[in-house]
Parts: C-alpha cells; sequence; structure tokens
C-alpha cells in the first residue's frame, strides 16, 4: 500500500514561501538540501507526516506561471472560524468562508488563501471526511 508522505511546489523567494507557511500553517522546516541549482525545503508540523516540499530555483528571477492545470493544497483546522480571523488578523487575506451544500447536505465548510506564488490552499473545518 502506498503511503502519501509531500506534494512539491516551486516558490521564487524561500524566505517569504517559508514565513507564509509558518505564519498561517504552523510548518516549520523539517529538512533543507542544497544542491547546485535548486533547493528542497521540507515543512511539517506536529499535526501531520506529511510534508510540504518547496523548490526552489537557483537564479530564478520570474514568478511562475501556474498555467490552468493547478487544483489546490488542502489542510483542515479545529476552527475554521477562528482561523480565518487570524489570518485576517496577520494580513494573508484569506477569501470569505463558504458552506458547501449542493443538495441541502454540508459537505463541507472552508475558506482559500493563496500563498505568496498564488498557490491556493483550501483551509476545511475538520468534520466528516476531512478530519
Amino acid at each position: 500500500m502506498a503511503k502519501a508522505i509531500h506534494s512539491m511546489i516551486r516558490v521564487l523567494d524561500e524566505a517569504r514561501s517559508v514565513e507564509f507557511y509558518k505564519i498561517a500553517f504552523g510548518l516549520e522546516i523539517a529538512d533543507r538540501l542544497d544542491f547546485e541549482k535548486f533547493t528542497l525545503v521540507y515543512l511539517s508540523n506536529s499535526e501531520s507526516e506529511f510534508e510540504l516540499e518547496l523548490t526552489v530555483n537557483k537564479g530564478r528571477e520570474e514568478p511562475y506561471d501556474l498555467g490552468d492545470g493547478y487544483g489546490h493544497f488542502a489542510v483542515s483546522v479545529d476552527d475554521l472560524e477562528a482561523e480565518h480571523v487570524r489570518f485576517t488578523q496577520a494580513g494573508l487575506e484569506p477569501r470569505k468562508i463558504v458552506e458547501f451544500a449542493p443538495d441541502g447536505e454540508l459537505v463541507g465548510k472552508f475558506f482559500f488563501v493563496a500563498d505568496p506564488d498564488g498557490y491556493e490552499i483550501e483551509v476545511l473545518q475538520r468534520a466528516g471526511r476531512f478530519k
């Protein structure tokens, strides 16, 4: 059986991205591998063994074009409203909280926030399948 261990995104500014993920999700650097042309930064926290891998290509100055294929990265939290307030107070500009209930039954409650490189992150209330 396969075990999901990390997801990778390319970022332009390592320090800016590390700071965003620390403030937003409490992610800290678990490991950092520096190579000639790129650096890999692995972020994690005590909530999960899953890591976010930031790839920083050295010498790149222009932002990445996310295209129309990128979906989103998702995390779950105990208190969505409190996190929304915290994100707002931290200047992270979260979008409004949405209750997704297409047939009258609540499937999920969430908001989205974009990281410094434009990657969308879905923040979901822990409940149901999103524990």
